[in-house]
Formats: structure tokens, C-alpha cells, sequence
């Protein structure tokens, strides 16, 4: 008796650990569920293989552009479903935005040798959350449309987080983020008020050409290094009040309620 209560209570104490453990899932079962139209949702696991959505089986040929020196082909792939991830851990990419003959991945420099640009992007129809999680290597939304609300609060990007050109049709929620690399969110529109209330941007934040017409939550996030708002487009509430700009700000042709927002107008802010 007294040995089957030593392994109970060794049980006992083992299941908080058990509870916290990581279950390992393929990128592979998710895809097989978003392909069947599927909710989403995971808990406490690790993320294996690539999770690319830019291939799904509802992707179409959105524009096929000819008559220049190249042809240009977007493919469009779509989320019917929800999709959330709590405290996961995604080991490999992932991509709602592909373009093969990028050199650096990004779409920025593009190499056309084979004479057409292909480019895959991936919209979302149903509320996203990546919530508390860790992207391992790239994490690439450049284009992504989301049609209900995103969030990505306390996750962390240990590699660029790319937003360029991302439409926002929801809440957007990047609270208490951080930012390893370059955090890229430049010509991205907030149509609703955007947290970034507490976020961490360890490189570059750009933020070049955005607009936030409803105003943003920028109190207590921290600025390790530059704060890139050239030519964004401000709106109140805007809200900074204990930020952090460690690295400096770029504030050319930045505006605030469309009138001119410079550096000691931040810093009132701030305090």
C-alpha cells in the first residue's frame, strides 16, 4: 500500500509538468484541416515542418499580368476557418506570403532569370490568433488580407516579422510582442485601433508610410533601436505614454490629426 501511494503521489506531482508539457504537431495535420475547412486550434504544442498556407487547395490565379518584359502571376489562397495557437512553438516558417524567386525572401530583391515573377499570398476569412507563441525562423503575412480580427499578443519573432503591405479588417492586437528582428509593417493601413501597448522592438520598427486613422496603443513598448514613422499617418488617440526610444525616431513627414508631428511633440507624449 505504501508503494502505490508513493507512485500516486509522484503522479500527483508530475501532472502540473504534464499539463505545461509541448505535444509535437506536423505543419502537415494543420494544413489537412484548414484544406477541409476546418477550425483551428491548439494549445501548449511545438509546431514541426514548414507551415506554409500559400499552397492550400483553394488557391486561384488572381491576376496574370502580360504585354511588359515579364509575366506576373499572384496565386491566392484562403483560411476559411478560425485559426488560434496559444503558447505553440512553430519550429519551421511560416508563410502566408511565397514568392520563389526571391533572393532574400522578402520579395524585395527578385531575380527574373526564368523570365515571370510568381508571387503566393494567403487571406484570412475568420478571426486569427497567434497568441503567446514563438516563430522560430521566418514568419511572412506580406499581403495578407485579414477580413475579421488579428492577434498576435505576447508572441515573440525571433526572426523578421513581415506585415509589408498586410489589410487589417478587425482588431489588431500585438500586445506585449517582441520583435527580434526587423518588425516590417511599413504601407500597412489600421483601420481600428492598434495595441502595441507594451511591445518589444529589438531592430528596426518600421512603420514608413503606415496610417492609423483610429488611433494606436504604443504606451510601454520599448524602442531598442529605430523607430521608423516616416510619412506615417497619425491619428488620435495615439497613445505613448511611457515608451521607450532607445534607438532614435524618424519622424519625417510624419503627421499627427494631418498636421505636422515632430520629435519634441513625441515627447510630451510620452511623459
Amino acid at each position: 500500500m505504501t508503494k502505490r501511494l508513493t507512485h500516486l503521489l509522484l503522479l500527483f506531482l508530475l501532472l502540473p509538468a504534464l499539463a505545461w508539457a509541448q505535444t509535437s504537431v506536423p505543419a502537415s495535420e494543420i494544413i489537412a484541416k484548414i484544406n477541409r475547412g476546418e477550425a483551428v486550434s491548439y494549445q501548449n504544442a511545438t509546431i514541426t515542418g514548414d507551415l506554409d498556407l500559400t499552397q492550400l487547395q483553394n488557391k486561384t490565379l488572381k491576376k496574370n499580368e502580360s504585354g511588359g518584359k515579364h509575366d506576373s502571376k499572384v496565386y491566392n489562397s484562403t483560411v476559411t476557418a478560425p485559426v488560434s495557437f496559444t503558447n505553440c512553438t512553430f519550429q519551421g516558417n511560416v508563410l502566408a506570403y511565397y514568392n520563389p524567386n526571391s533572393i532574400d525572401g522578402d520579395g524585395l530583391k527578385v531575380n527574373l532569370q526564368n523570365g515571370k515573377e510568381e508571387v503566393y499570398n494567403t487571406n484570412f476569412e475568420k478571426d486569427v490568433r497567434f497568441e503567446k507563441c514563438t516563430f522560430e525562423k521566418r514568419s511572412a503575412f506580406k499581403y495578407s488580407v485579414f477580413n475579421a480580427d488579428a492577434s498576435f499578443a505576447g508572441s515573440t519573432f525571433q526572426q523578421e516579422a513581415l506585415f509589408k503591405y498586410s489589410k487589417f479588417n478587425g482588431k489588431i492586437d500585438f500586445a506585449k510582442a517582441r520583435f527580434n528582428e526587423v518588425a516590417n509593417f511599413k504601407y500597412v493601413n489600421f483601420p481600428a485601433k492598434t495595441d502595441f501597448k507594451g511591445a518589444s522592438f529589438n531592430e528596426e520598427a518600421d512603420f514608413k508610410y503606415a496610417s492609423f486613422p483610429q488611433g494606436g496603443d504604443f504606451q510601454n513598448a520599448v524602442f531598442n533601436s529605430l523607430a521608423n514613422f516616416k510619412y506615417a499617418k497619425l491619428s488620435d488617440p495615439m497613445q505613448w505614454k511611457g515608451a521607450s526610444f532607445k534607438g532614435g525616431q524618424d519622424l519625417k513627414y510624419a503627421s499627427l490629426n494631418q498636421k505636422s508631428f515632430s520629435a519634441a511633440a513625441l515627447q510630451e507624449r510620452i511623459k
